[in-house]
């Protein structure tokens, strides 16, 4: 399969179709082998506009959802950012080509081996990979410009969205009862606020599910 061609179709057919006009973002996409960041028997479909399943539900997000949540939060080369829950890489890989820094947090050992070895192998020296819950963040990193969600919340954890920067900016997108919506949370004078973005159906990152209330 010619891979860097199903790169071009993604980019052609998937991202720019989708008000996606981030230069940097295209090229990271064009860079990035999607297909190494899947299970083997996987990569032929690699590139399709679809999750991609890993196991253990978990998942590779949708090219475009990645795409359309960076250009959201209006990187900058500067900023230092936190991946939540970064799987094998692959979304992580596309921030790190933008910002300077990235602090990944994965609560599975082995995701967050094979995220190590995948960011390695395409030469990407500037991501930290640190396993720990995902909703507590990574404190000890913080504050932070950025906040990704690579993958779904049913809520936002004030303890995360309190590792914000003054100015930062937190993407996630947060489950409702039949598709998700993308937001976008801000930092201005300590004050954190937010706005619907777009529209977007991905499964659940583990650890976020809101707790069940009891009726009596």
């Amino acid at each position: 399969m010619d891979f860097a061609a199903a790169r071009q179709n993604m980019v052609d057919c998937q991202i720019l179709p989708n008000r996606v006009d981030d230069q940097r973002i295209v090229e990271a996409l064009l860079k990035i082998p999607r297909e190494k960041f899947v299970p083997d028997n996987l990569t032929g479909i690699a590139y399709v506009d679809e999750i991609v399943p890993l196991g253990g539900q978990r998942y590779v997000m949708e090219a475009m959802v990645v795409a359309r949540l960076l250009q959201t939060a209006a990187l900058n080369a500067e900023d230092v950012a936190l991946s939540i829950g970064c799987g094998t890489g692959y979304a992580t890989a596309v921030l790190a080509q933008i910002v300077d820094t990235v602090v990944a947090v994965e609560p599975d050992k082995g995701l967050a081996q094979k995220a190590n070895e995948n960011l390695a192998a395409i030469g990407l020296d500037n991501v930290a990979v640190v396993e720990g819950k995902l909703e507590d963040g990574n404190i000890d990193q913080g504050p932070y410009n950025v906040i990704f969600f690579d993958g779904a919340v049913q809520t936002v954890p004030d303890a995360i969205c309190d590792q914000l920067a003054e100015g930062g900016r937190l993407v996630a997108i947060v489950a409702g009862e039949r598709v998700g919506t993308a937001y976008l949370y801000s930092r201005f004078g300590g004050v954190i606020s937010k706005r619907e973005v777009f529209d977007a159906g991905t499964p659940l990152l583990p650890g976020f599910r809101k707790q069940k209330s009891f009726v009596f």
